[in-house]
């Protein structure tokens, strides 16, 4: 039996050619995943063990929790703190350091790279170990600094070049006195590295006298845990918090891993779907193998082959199928690597330099995946084929499905579909936290069960194409006829088109539904013509504030200073704005009381005031950052949304209790609201600083949809390879369908149809089954997104569903475009057929 398995897979190569294609594609996603996430992580961990060669201890501080009414605080390492640390018997040196954030500007003035990689710190005296001076001086006051060379590379700057830099707002210019290498992650990364000497970039940052870490360097002999112990007895173990450079090397390779897991995961999902979709095509492939084989399996059982054995030479030939697209997926796998690389630097990703990590598991599970999906596929139509009777196969009595099985298969989706459908809805009245594992498992068994349903709804839906068909005389009504004869087969067929148009059609619902819901809530809280931010969402000085104020043309400003308190117990932030003219930037429904803040007099959003049980004209203390305690009065509760919420109050009330009060954004409204000239008027007045973003209600939407669109872009790439996928399918039903039907094209071309009415029968079948996949598929992603948008709903006020006719057409004209494609090989072969040779067949 495996040596006619064997000749068997080696005599029907190319009708197996689809089936490989199709579980190459999905093994070359799932072993690419893997060794592009394994190859990224190890390419950042060696990167960023680099930048722990000159720690052996790290010292840091403490976060001091706050209770009663002491608000909670960060314990500061202060000069006693680093000299301690450098007097203790095993350190050879300490290193005060100072981090912040620096953004540096190009020769266009725009800012290199995103913004949040963009860092800033201290040079240590005249030469530090941490970074070799490549050419240059060390830095010495406000007006001198050093730059990467990376940074220096990418933007063309040499030493005595003048730099346009910021670090809250202000814009310095500095002379590059020199350019220093570095094995910095966030550098490796595209972003940027800034050093000041110590003490100006302790008072740039704003932290004058004091680090943000102290690392100590061991003296030769010393081991890292000796020091460590040493440290904590020398130094005050309530302020501060000792690591050695391994354990530090060993917690980033651990973050760097974690980070990478998700997008593992989520690769991993998608090449999930595609292997699930491949499953449909491998079934249907060996079912029509067998069907075509069924009388040579039956003469096999008449010279005494058992079932079993008629079943295992059907998984023989599945086995040496799945070998060999699980070896090929696996060679493909490290292409994907590549191309997911270059799509993340296309799409602005900097990735260091690392060899590509091919792992012991990665080969596994390539082949394990490869070989066990088509097994199993291919395991049914063998268990079926060996239960037939011989003399049934002869004469192929078996070929038409018992009523009794076709009832149990309805009985079975209509199940699953209702299960599924119920599950759903029951997810939409839950939590969104709770609710997504529901809504995922009933999502399953509503697809499960449409599948299983489909041979059931194939035959009313395409019915429903008849009139169109008609117009295309004989051979439309012989497609229409073609497409319901197997409704199992049309049905595996079209069943995976319809998963990749189910997905791409939900997400498509949800972002669109969510765009709008972003501009209505960008449109309905603000009055503001502008909002200004840091690029990397820090905190601004407090100069922008006062310099947007007094900017021609500027009517009304309001800066957004955030602030931790302690209420009854608990942390609670304070926003603290312009009191006479945040009802004037802002449109918040209020639900009691009135929009009034001045004075002791403040606003309190709804969920905030429903938590502590405030209504207009409640009274509360309040106790600052500083100690200081206050009496305030609840003059009005608004509606909060995820852009404002929050207690508000007047910052000539918040601010003397700050010790260095910096905002978060800035409102402004202009005389002749929003347009060009009013916009540059603001970009000049803050000296056109690349690091800070001036938006609009317009601009403020795009940003926040941004990242999903970016996301909705890269998901309907990976789902592409499932639509791929489909198209296979359809193309090896098709070229199997033709094959089977030899002798009867051959009668059809016999009796006066020609071969353009061939090519047209067999063109316009997989059309119909590809609208038939598509409609389920548009379907189902319709009500999918419906669903996930209730659960969107209850976080955010101004969702509702919108439904995006237009891409939704267009995913139904690409199921038609898959039909007309996929049907070109086969409705050729159809029309190349010899008649008399076609009609001789069997």
């Amino acid at each position: 039996m495996f040596r006619t398995a064997l000749r068997n897979v080696l005599a029907h190569k190319a009708r197996l050619l689809m089936t490989v294609l199709a579980v190459m594609l999905g093994v070359a996603f799932v072993s690419g995943t893997l060794v592009f996430t394994n190859s990224l992580s190890n390419a950042f961990q060696n990167s960023s063990a680099k930048g722990f060669t000159h720690v052996d201890v790290a010292v840091e501080a403490t976060y001091q929790e706050g209770s009663g009414d002491q608000v909670g605080k960060r314990a500061e390492l202060t000069q006693e703190l680093l000299d301690d640390s450098a007097r203790v018997p095993g350190a050879a040196s300490a290193i005060g350091v100072v981090r912040g954030f620096t953004a540096i500007a190009d020769k266009d003035g725009k800012l290199i790279g995103d913004g949040f990689r963009s860092q800033g710190g201290n040079y240590w005296g005249s030469e530090d170990p941490r970074y070799p001076l490549k050419s240059g001086t060390a830095p010495h006051g406000e007006d001198q600094v050093l730059i990467d060379s990376e940074t220096a590379r990418r933007a063309g700057y040499e030493v005595g070049d003048t730099l346009r830099v910021s670090v809250d707002g202000p814009v310095l210019t500095p002379t590059v006195t020199g350019i220093f290498t570095t094995d910095d992650g966030n550098v490796a990364a595209g972003g940027s590295l800034t050093l000041f000497d110590t003490a100006t970039a302790q008072k740039l940052f704003g932290k004058p006298g004091t680090y943000d870490e102290i690392d100590v360097k061991a003296k030769a002999g010393v081991g890292q845990a000796a020091l460590k112990a040493q440290l904590d007895r020398a130094l005050p173990g309530d302020r501060t918090r000792t690591t050695t450079g391994e354990q530090l090397a060993d917690d980033q390779a651990r973050m760097i891993a974690d980070s990478m897991s998700g997008m593992k995961r989520g690769l991993l999902v998608f090449a999930g779907i595609s292997l699930f979709v491949g499953t449909f095509i491998i079934a249907n492939t060996f079912s029509m193998l067998v069907a075509q084989r069924t009388k040579e399996l039956a003469l096999l059982r008449a010279v005494g082959a058992s079932r079993r054995q008629v079943t295992r030479s059907v998984l023989i030939e599945a086995f040496v199928v799945g070998t060999v697209a699980a070896v090929t997926g696996l060679v493909a796998g490290i292409g994907i690597n590549a191309g997911l690389k270059s799509l993340m630097e296309a799409l602005g990703a900097t990735i260091p330099e690392g060899p590509v990590v091919i792992t012991p598991g990665t080969v596994v599970s390539a082949l394990a995946v490869g070989i066990l999906v088509t097994m199993l596929a291919a395991w049914l139509p063998g268990r079926r084929a060996a239960k037939i009777p011989p003399v049934a196969a002869m004469s192929g009595l078996h070929a038409k499905a018992t009523t009794r099985s076709l009832v149990l298969r309805n009985t079975v989706g209509a199940l699953f579909s209702g299960a599924g459908v119920a599950v759903v809805l029951t997810a939409t009245t839950m939590d969104a936290d709770s609710a997504q594992a529901p809504m995922g498992l009933g999502a399953v068994l509503l697809i499960i069960g449409v599948f299983v349903l489909t041979p059931l709804l194939s035959r009313p839906l395409i019915a429903a194409t008849a009139p169109v068909l008609r117009t295309f005389g004989v051979a439309g009504r012989l497609a229409r006829q073609n497409a319901v004869r197997n409704p199992r087969r049309t049905a595996a067929t079209a069943a995976a088109l319809m998963i990749g148009l189910t997905l791409i059609t939900g997400m498509t619902v949800m972002a669109g539904s969510l765009q709008q819901a972003i501009d209505r809530m960008a449109s309905s809280a603000l009055r503001a013509d502008y909002v200004v931010s840091m690029a990397n969402g820090n905190s601004l000085s407090p100069d922008i504030g006062e310099k947007l104020r007094a900017t021609e043309g500027v009517t009304a400003t309001s800066p957004l200073r955030n602030a931790p308190s302690r209420i009854e117990g608990e942390t609670e932030y304070l926003t603290g704005v312009n009191g006479s003219a945040i009802g004037e930037l802002t449109d918040l429904k209020v639900k009691d009381g009135s929009f009034t803040v001045g004075g002791t007099r403040v606003v309190v959003d709804d969920e905030t005031a429903k938590s502590y049980r405030w209504k207009a004209g409640s009274s509360f203390t309040v106790a600052y950052e500083d100690g200081g305690k206050q009496k305030l009065t609840v003059a009005g509760v608004y509606e909060g949304n995820e852009m404002i919420r929050g207690i508000m109050l007047d910052n000539a009330t918040l601010s003397p209790h700050q010790s260095d009060p910096t905002d978060m954004q800035v409102m402004v409204r202009t005389a002749g609201g929003t347009s060009d000239a009013a916009k540059d008027k603001l970009v000049k007045a803050l000296g056109s600083n690349p690091a800070i973003q001036i938006m609009d209600k317009k601009d403020i939407s795009n940003n926040i949809a941004q990242m999903f669109t970016l996301m909705l872009n890269m998901l309907y790439g990976l789902l592409a390879m499932a639509v791929v996928v489909a198209v296979l399918g359809v193309i090896n039903t098709l070229a199997m369908s033709v094959f089977e039907r030899s002798q009867e094209i051959g009668m059809l071309h016999t009796i006066g149809l020609d071969r353009r009415g061939i090519k047209r029968m067999v063109r316009l079948e997989s059309l119909v089954i590809s609208l038939f996949g598509g409609v389920l598929g548009i379907g189902l992603g319709v009500f999918f997104g419906w669903a996930a948008g209730e659960l969107l709903g209850t976080r955010m006020a101004t969702y509702e569903l919108v439904l995006p006719w237009g891409r939704l057409a267009v995913f139904l004209l690409l199921a038609a475009t898959v039909g007309v494609l996929a049907a070109l090989w086969p409705a050729r072969r159809a029309a190349r057929l010899n008649m008399l040779q076609a009609i001789k067949s069997e």
